[in-house]
This record gives structure tokens, sequence and C-alpha cells, in this order.
């Protein structure tokens, strides 16, 4: 009853609020931009570390570091302070990656307790694993969702894994190879809904490299195509970090990646001219949007326009009223008395502005407005969200420029390294992270 009775009182909770207005306060002027959402809906996201230091794939790019599989896994104890830590970074609904190595591998039980502490303290918790587990073990991901309340789990699919067991995937070269390795995860996801009847969403990293940047278009394609079972895609320019090959390491772009990412969309205009922030933009930029399909083609219709003064507006509102605001750690009837709660502080916004959003936004897919709205209500087109992200790791050369002390200053992307909270980047190329590993080593 408490829960309920707060979630009307309090719709976004006082720590969260309280996390946003820090993480805002701390990002320089020139960031503080219609664009920048650090500060405004997230206050960043958080990892683990040592949850599982090995890895049974043996990828061409990979952050871990040679000694990697020899180091045990940190003790459970030391994982759940891990996650307090980061809650008193986030507050309330703030997004944290399970992450390390291969996480699955670590002892089920402990995987369960690890996920379960992290939703009863009000993060939200994302496995990050490359599914190979999930293929053998299917229930895995069932128990989770069951168990521990796992919402979110993020699938690592691309041309730079070397570790399948099924020969169809396990050297395959190009990313059109592994369409069919996208497609048995899409409906695991949808299996995995039906099974538990919970609302599990999934998301898939890709790493970019100059061998596979032209298959980017098709890789964009195919989710536009299949948003439902996946409701994000970040594309991961390889960095020269970990034991990641040198042959693979030669950079790509932003601008080479987002040419790549809007060559796979049927817009009319660039999609990373709708591109929000998340810190730092030479970190981390994502455009979200709505992937309507059934016709001749899939098409991606941006959430939002920058260079509309409207959309601004209402952006600015919205975040201004709703920002922090999350019901993914709400039953069904708490998620609707905060949705009423909201509303309520914010009627004109929700009743009107919302509405008149939609209905730019429905403009812009290109469709003849009525048509479009009569195809959606008879079930001939469907429409999905889609978050596409481009996330910029930085390699030790990078970090000591006067950009890479400017993207380190304003990390949303950080780990909890005795008792601090150290960007990933830094914690990737400086050594941080086997020193951890070598601590680890030492005490086992």
């Amino acid at each position: 009853m408490s829960s309920l009775l707060a979630a009307l009182s309090s719709p976004v909770h006082p720590d969260t609020k309280a996390a946003l207005a820090t993480a805002w306060s701390d990002l320089p002027p020139s960031l503080r931009s219609p664009r920048q959402f650090l500060g405004r809906q997230y206050v960043g996201c958080g990892a683990t570390i040592g949850a599982m230091p090995r890895c049974d794939f043996a990828c061409r790019g990979c952050y871990l570091g040679k000694d990697a599989n020899r180091v045990p896994a940190l003790p459970l104890t030391n994982i759940l302070d891990q996650i307090d830590q980061i809650r008193g970074w986030l507050g309330e609904g703030g997004n944290l990656q399970l992450t390390d190595g291969e996480v699955t591998l670590r002892d089920p039980e402990e995987l369960v307790a690890i996920a379960r502490h992290a939703r009863d303290v009000g993060l939200v918790p994302m496995v990050m694993t490359h599914g190979e587990t999930f293929r053998r073990e299917p229930e895995l991901l069932a128990r989770l969702v069951r168990e521990a309340g796992l919402r979110e789990v993020s699938i690592h699919i691309d041309s730079t894994q070397r570790g399948r067991r099924d020969p169809r995937f396990r050297h395959a070269k190009t990313e059109r190879e592994l369409t069919p390795l996208r497609e048995e995860f899409s409906d695991l996801i949808e299996r995995t809904r039906l099974d538990t009847g919970q609302p599990l969403q999934a998301a898939s990293t890709v790493t970019v490299t100059r061998d596979n940047l032209g298959e980017i278009p098709g890789i964009v394609r195919w989710f536009v195509e299949n948003a439902g079972g996946f409701k994000m895609v970040s594309f991961q320019p390889v960095a020269p970090v970990g034991r990641t090959e040198q042959g693979v390491t030669a950079p790509v772009t932003m601008e080479e990646l987002w040419a790549a990412i809007s060559a796979g969309l049927s817009a009319s205009d660039p999609v990373e001219r709708h591109h929000g922030w998340m810190g730092h933009p030479d970190c981390s930029r994502f455009v979200q949007g709505l992937a309507i399909q059934g016709g001749a083609a899939a098409e991606f219709v941006p959430l939002w326009d920058p260079e509309d003064r409207r959309d601004v507006a209402f952006l600015r509102d919205l975040l201004d009223a709703f920002g922090g605001a999350t019901l993914r750690l709400d039953r069904p009837l708490r998620r609707a008395l905060r949705v009423l709660a909201l509303a309520l502080r914010h009627p004109i916004l929700v009743a009107v502005r919302v509405p008149a959003w939609a209905f730019r936004g429905l403009m812009r897919a290109g469709v003849p407005i009525a048509q479009l709205i009569a195809a959606l209500v008879s079930g001939r087109r469907r429409v999905r969200y889609l978050n596409i992200v481009s996330h910029h790791f930085m390699g030790e050369a990078e970090l000591a420029t006067e950009k890479g002390t400017e993207r380190l200053a304003n990390c949303a992307f950080r780990v909890p390294i005795d008792g601090e909270l150290v960007s990933m980047c830094q914690v990737n190329s400086t050594g941080i992270r086997e020193q951890v590993y070598a601590a680890v080593d030492s005490v086992a």
C-alpha cells in the first residue's frame, strides 16, 4: 500500500529529482542544450565490474585484459555493494548494466540474486550478454524474468565475434550471415514474454569496424523491420582497448557511422539531425523514433524535430514536468496510479500538447494522415518504438587530449571503483580494470 501511495504522491522519486538536479548543475553551460537528456531524464548509466571477468568467446574487439579469463569473480556481497553505490548515484529508476565479461557464466543462483537486488533497491538492471548461454539454456532467461524481475536484456551480435558453437555463425565474416541469428534471438525474446507473461525488453549492441561499416545500413533496416522484438540497437565503433586486435582498430568517425545509419532508413532527411545527447555529444548520441511496419517497407519516424520550435518547446516542457519518471519498475496498478498522478499535475500538457506532438510526428511519416490512422486502427500497420544509439569509447591516446579530458568530465557511463564512480573509458584504457582484477586474484 505504501508503494501505491508513493506513486500517487511522488510519481518521480525525490532521490531521482535530486540526482537529476546534480547531474544538470555539473554540466558546463555549453552542454545544456535542448538536445541534452543528461540531468533532464537520465542521470547516467552504471555498470558492475568483477561480476564475471571471464568470457567463452574470443572476439576480435574486446575490452577485457589478456589475463581476464583466469581471474575469479568477485564475491556476491561485493557486487551487491557496487549496486548500492550505483543506486546512490542514479536514484530510483536508474539504468544498471550487469556486465564485465560474460555474466551469464556466473552461477545462476547468484546471477538471479544480483538482478533481484538491483530491482529491490530501485534500479533497472539489464543483463549484457553475447546470448550464447541463453541459446544453450533458454530457461535461464525465463528464470531471470520470473525470479529476479529482470525486464531488460542486451545481446551483442556482430561479425567480430568468435566463439559461437553453431557452425552457421562460428566464423561469420559478414553481418548478413548473422541475420538468422538476430531472428533467432528476436523469437527467443517474444517466446520468453509469452511464457512468463512479463514485458521483457531487448536491446542489441554492435561493434563497428572498417570491415562492417558498409553493412550498417542493412543492420539498421533489419532492426526497423523487427522493432518490437528489439527496442534499441547501439552501434559502438571499436576502440583500441583491452585485447582488441590491432587489425580492427582503424577508427570509424561519428560522421561516418551516422551517415551509414541514415542510409539504412527511409527517412527523407538525415536521421542524425534528430539526435539527442547523453552527456558529451562525442560520447553518446541517440535518435528515438517509431518504426511503422506493414507497408511496402518499414519506415522510421523520429520522435522530435530539433528544428521545429514547437517540438523543442514541447520537449522542454515535457522534461520539466515528467523528467526522471519511469514505469519500468511498476506493476500494473502502481503504473496506472503513477500515470494518473502525472496527468493530474499537468492536464493541459497531457490532454492537448501530447496529442498535438503525436499528430506532427505522424505527419512526418510521409503518408496521408487519414490513410495512416486508418491502417493503424485496422491493424494493417503497426507502430513500434525503436532507439538508435551510437556510443564511442576512447583509447588511452584519445583520453590524453583536451577533448578527451572534456569528455571524461561529463561522462555518463560509470563503474564503482574503491567507493568512487569512474568513467568506463578510464577503466578500460588506463589499467584500472587490470588493477581490479589483480586485487581479486591476490585475494582468491
